[in-house]
């Protein structure tokens, strides 16, 4: 149940390399452990949840139900997570940014990570499908075998494409929070998925940017690496217009109120004119600040998703 990307990898935590035989006390290999499954992204799709919950409820959910289906996806968000690291394993040693992770290091070998990783994958569906529904769990499967078979190992080697069609896994949270909440889906969670299917390729671009020396080196085709600035910079634009067109679609299909009005109309032009700001500077051959729109781009969906789930508790 999660994307390509949605947020920076979560290499926060401490990871030293290991020399070969050592042993790797308690601590440091469960700390090892939660860095696997990427927790910052985590953070990032669970955001997107909990909104689309209180929206289907159209007030507060059942809390025993929000407290079950956030633990069922971070279970299964935790398992793409940890499965794309197994798989990334050799370029994440070629690749500075992703140097420090734990199969990298040596904290974790590899099979203790592919355990891992299906452990909690069959851990995630038995909550979701027991303590939720199975339509939910079924969906967070889907996103699971989405991000690791579709975009891991197949699309991201192969095309600069990737982010794009990988982002889907990324999106599949809203729907999980519909169905968790309705039993089914509709038009108004359909929305929300195109919306963050759509701000994906403009929140990750700019961060392979940043790093397109990186993705060179490991022979990953992202777009930066094998189109120039301005073209990067076009096409993020683009894509920042259609994310900010789309959310605007929300409010008469959910009759949301003032307040989803006001936030998505304006973060969404802060993000357009960041998105611009990016691509002005590379027409002009002028060095780009890609980070300031990969981290604008977090706070556009977080202030967007905040404005979902608090608009139906409010009068107007």
């Amino acid at each position: 149940m999660e994307p390509k990307a949605l947020a920076v990898d979560s290499d926060a935590v401490d990871s030293r390399a290991v020399e070969p035989g050592a042993p790797v006390g308690f601590r440091r290999k469960a700390l090892a452990y939660v860095a696997l499954t990427k927790p910052r992204i985590i953070e990032l799709l669970l955001i997107t949840t909990i909104p689309v919950m209180f929206l289907a409820a159209r007030g507060v959910p059942d809390l025993w139900l929000v407290f079950a289906t956030l633990i069922g996806g971070a279970l299964s968000a935790g398992s793409a997570g940890a499965f794309n690291c197994y798989i990334d394993r050799d370029i994440d040693r070629i690749m500075k940014r992703t140097s420090k992770r734990p199969l990298v290091t040596g904290e974790l070998s590899d099979r203790e990570a592919i355990v891992f990783a299906w452990v909690l994958g069959a851990v995630s569906t038995v909550v979701l499908g027991v303590f939720v529904n199975w339509l939910a769990a079924a969906l967070a499967v889907f996103g699971n075998v989405f991000y690791v078979v579709v975009y891991s190992l197949w699309l991201k080697r192969r095309t600069p494409q990737n982010i794009i069609w990988g982002g889907i896994a990324g999106c599949m949270p809203v729907l999980v929070g519909w169905a968790a909440v309705t039993g089914s889906l509709d038009w108004a969670p359909a929305i929300l998925f195109v919306v963050v299917f759509l701000w994906t390729p403009p929140h990750y671009w700019p961060l392979s940017m940043r790093y397109r020396a990186d993705y060179a080196a490991a022979e990953v085709p992202m777009l930066a690496v094998v189109r120039g600035r301005v073209q990067v910079g076009l096409q993020v634009v683009l894509y920042a217009w259609a994310t900010v067109a789309c959310s605007l679609l929300l409010i008469p299909v959910a009759d949301m109120g003032v307040l989803y009005t006001v936030v998505a109309l304006g973060s969404g032009v802060w993000f357009v004119v960041e998105s611009h700001r990016l691509y002005s500077r590379a027409i002009r051959a002028q060095e780009g600040t890609p980070m300031r729109v990969f981290h604008a781009s977090i706070t556009y969906l977080t202030l967007l998703f905040v404005a979902v789930g608090v608009d139906p508790l409010l009068p107007l």
